[in-house]
């Protein structure tokens, strides 16, 4: 019969405690602070862009767009509020979204892991992942909990924070997209809406002046000025040249990319990678609408000449969507171009290694389809050009000779936020092309590389396209060479295929009289 005593000590004890606690007066100094520090922060719509070498202008814009971390949850859910043009952003959640958030580089995954998984486009994996889902599996940071509660709450929600975040609990199931890929493309193009196609290329030239200068099987190609546009529709439910149109969410990881490499062109003499091989794109705009009157014309015109084997532009819908990339003109691609001599064969050589050395070691770029369709080629005045592979600056001879690298479709990219990818496992047919063939035999030595998981770092994919290329310039391409040039390139074909990345051929004793200041070799 103890417990009854002891129970009332425990009880006297606890009121006490309590009664002391109620006697001194409470504190808010900490929470004061914290609000007036969070108060203290401007509005993020309020603030200049960062002026730093990822930014990019769009269009005749003035202001500059930098470049879209799209991985970044808290970046996601501002610009997925922004593009919402019914509701302006709420000020108090825009003042605690400006708490400065530590990103650490992301590391290539070993084996498939979430939210960067094997899928056909990593970005969506992200970007398009339900509220629900996202909780579920632990992605969602504190901050984002607390963002999405307020948002549920209203634009001048003042409920407690613990009660904000209780709303949002494992148990919760709201089902809300954070973005869906059209307006994410929109976004990262720096549109509201999508013009008409002859609106972005009377930004660049006449429209009587456009001329159609090439073709694939998801695009075509027009001179517009001193550019080339590139025009692929997207989204629709009409088959293009016998095949599915891309969606929204694949030429968003190429307009990622593209700026990202389009970053090695910076030409800082601290700049620890640079390079001007991969093709500059200038804009990138989503449009909507017919072929304009002009756009026909050049399409006929190119196809009286050349016989097309595309579809007639004719059949797309006045609601057809497309992707317009703006790129710098690289000249004619190598299937196309006559080399001249041994000279600017080897400079092709050593230009498209560099420059996937280089892409390779900054970003941990794959291109994993650099057939001789997206090697573009002209000549200048120059016989040098400099690179810089790990803050090591390089001047390589070019003999006049320059080269563009284009068409990043079916690439990988390590962006330090975001994996971007495709998963070619989904495409089988790409893997069944004639026995012999250099192209679908490479193709295929990929995917026995990758092991059919193509989110990983595979650089050896970068050498086999090395190989592929010795192969066209020994069997394809006619110029002047003697035996022992053909000895040069064979033995440099035997060498290549013991390396397992670009960074490790460009060490080959092949390229050593084409360094003029310093090389890989010896870094000096």
């Amino acid at each position: 019969m103890m417990f009854i005593p002891m129970l009332c000590l425990r009880l006297l004890t606890l009121s006490m405690s309590l009664q002391g606690k109620a006697d001194r007066p409470l504190s808010f100094e900490k929470e004061r602070a914290y609000f007036e520090e969070v108060d203290a922060f401007e509005l993020l719509e309020e603030s200049p862009s960062p002026k730093s070498s990822s930014t990019w202008v769009v269009g005749n814009q003035t202001d500059l767009v930098a470049l879209p971390h799209i991985s970044s949850r808290l970046e996601r859910w501002l610009m997925s509020k922004r593009l919402n043009f019914n509701t302006e952003p709420s000020s108090t959640l825009s003042a605690i979204l400006e708490t400065p958030v530590m990103v650490s580089n992301l590391e290539t995954p070993n084996v498939p892991s979430w939210p960067i998984i094997s899928g056909p486009h990593s970005i969506l994996k992200s970007i398009g992942t339900s509220s629900k889902d996202k909780i579920s599996l632990g992605i969602y940071t504190n901050m984002e909990r607390v963002g999405l509660a307020l948002k549920d709450g209203g634009e001048d929600s003042h409920e407690d924070l613990d009660a904000a975040i209780r709303k949002l609990s494992l148990a919760s199931t709201s089902e809300s997209n954070l973005l869906d890929p059209f307006t994410a493309l929109l976004g990262v193009c720096g549109q509201s809406s999508p013009p008409g196609l002859l609106d972005i290329f009377s930004k660049y030239c006449n429209p009587e002046s456009i001329t159609k200068i090439g073709e694939g099987t998801f695009g075509e190609a027009f001179k517009a000025g001193s550019y080339v546009c590139k025009i692929v529709p997207i989204d629709g439910d009409l088959q293009v040249n016998g095949e599915v149109q891309k969606r929204s969410e694949e030429l968003l990881e190429e307009v990622i990319l593209s700026r990202t490499l389009n970053q090695l062109r910076v030409l800082e003499d601290d700049a620890p990678y640079q390079c001007s091989m991969f093709i500059e794109t200038v804009d990138i705009k989503v449009c909507q609408g017919s072929y304009d009157a002009p756009l026909i014309k050049a399409w006929e015109e190119w196809d009286e000449k050349n016989g097309s084997e595309n579809d007639h532009p004719k059949q797309f819908p006045e609601k057809q969507s497309y992707v317009v990339l703006v790129l710098e003109h690289g000249g004619k691609d190598l299937e196309s171009f006559v080399l001249l001599n041994f000279d600017e064969a080897k400079s092709l050589l050593i230009q498209v290694t560099i420059a996937l050395a280089v892409a390779e070691a900054a970003y941990e770029f794959e291109h994993r389809d650099l057939h001789w369709g997206n090697i573009l080629l002209n000549r200048n005045d120059s016989s040098m050009t400099r690179c810089t592979l790990e803050g090591n600056q390089m001047t390589i001879k070019t003999f006049g000779l320059c080269v563009s690298i284009i068409d990043f479709t079916l690439s990988r990219i390590n962006t330090g936020k975001d994996i971007l990818f495709l998963d070619l496992s989904t495409d089988p047919d790409l893997f069944r092309g004639p026995k012999g063939d250099r192209q679908s035999e490479t193709y295929r030595m990929m995917k026995k590389v990758t092991g059919d998981y193509w989110e990983g770092s595979f650089p050896r994919t970068n050498v086999l396209w090395l190989l592929y290329l010795v192969d066209i310039l020994l069997l394809k391409k006619s110029f002047a060479r003697s035996s022992s040039d053909e000895r040069e390139l064979r033995s440099l074909k035997k060498r290549l295929d013991k390396y397992s990345s670009a960074k490790e051929a460009l060490a080959d004793e092949f390229f050593s009289e084409l360094f003029i200041d310093s090389s890989p070799a010896t870094g000096k």
